[in-house]
């Protein structure tokens, strides 16, 4: 009969003194997989959130156009923002309905008008980052995006201020007064040596 080796096979597992080094080391080992887990899920949220945006700029570019202006850029992010408007009005309207004790869909209410009051502040502050639509050559990688996540570092964003709407205006409106006030000069002056 063979003999079976002792000490070799399965051990029964040991109690760790709770304030050993070996105790301490597994803690931090526990403290170092919780803290990736929480990095890995905050940057999936971060990046679903950014693709989502994304595939909305997607879905409502003008498919003919080759590049777009700031202005019309800054337009687009208008739209971007009122995107919830609709499913607001909806919850109005249910909650305007009399007999109904309460409010339905509080919460998403809630929500809605959060995200609808930071991504305002957001766009008339420091400003917000969407896909580069007034580069072309940006643009078109952009609509060739066939929303995979793992490629959203391929997309150049660009950060837009409720004042680049206005800015792009009032250089538009600064180059016409610029070509029409020598005009308007000459004709003074004309009027002014008829005068004498």
């Amino acid at each position: 009969m063979p003999k079976v080796p002792q000490g070799r096979g399965k051990q029964e597992k040991k109690v760790i003194h709770p304030y050993s080094r070996k105790a301490a080391q597994l803690t931090r080992e526990e403290h170092k997989q919780n803290r990736k887990e929480k990095l890995k899920n905050e940057k999936a949220l971060r990046l679903s959130i950014i693709g989502e945006k994304l595939h909305w700029f997607q879905n409502h570019i003008d498919p003919e156009k080759k590049d777009f202006t700031k202005k019309e850029a800054c337009e687009l992010i208008e739209r971007y923002l009122d995107r919830f408007s609709s499913e607001l009005e909806q919850i109005e309207l249910q909650n305007s309905i009399k007999g109904r004790q309460g409010r339905q869909h509080c919460s998403r209410e809630t929500i809605i008008r959060q995200t609808m009051e930071r991504e305002r502040l957001l766009y008339e502050g420091p400003g917000m980052d969407i896909p580069d639509i007034v580069n072309a050559k940006n643009l078109k990688v952009f609509r060739e995006w066939n929303s995979d996540l793992r490629k959203l570092p391929n997309i150049k964003m660009k950060k837009l201020r409720a004042v680049d709407a206005v800015s792009s205006m009032t250089e538009k409106e600064v180059e016409e007064t610029e070509t029409t006030e020598p005009e308007t000069i000459e004709h003074e002056e004309e009027s002014v040596e008829d005068s004498d």
